[in-house]
């Protein structure tokens, strides 16, 4: 589709808007773009961050580590026969 385009072809769209938007509004134009450039870039970023921290393995907890299961100890039993 773009194929086609050569260095002429830039310089007549440079040219057209140009006469759009005047010398005088290109440069809040380009200010514009740049900044939206850069806010779909740190999206990107962290949409990227947040696929991978759901795509992780969840860690083990410090309680579950090194642990054994608890067991509920048993009654304690009296010596004393009277009881």
């Amino acid at each position: 589709m773009l194929q086609g385009l050569t260095g002429w072809h830039l310089l007549a769209v440079l040219a057209v808007i140009l006469l759009l938007f005047g010398a005088a509004k290109l440069p809040a134009l380009a200010k514009s773009v740049g900044q939206s450039a850069r806010v779909f870039k740190s999206e990107m970023k962290e949409m990227k961050r947040d696929d991978e921290v759901a795509a992780a393995p969840e860690a083990p907890r410090a309680t579950d580590v090194g642990t054994a299961p608890s067991v509920a100890p048993e009654p304690r039993r009296s010596t004393d026969p009277t009881v």
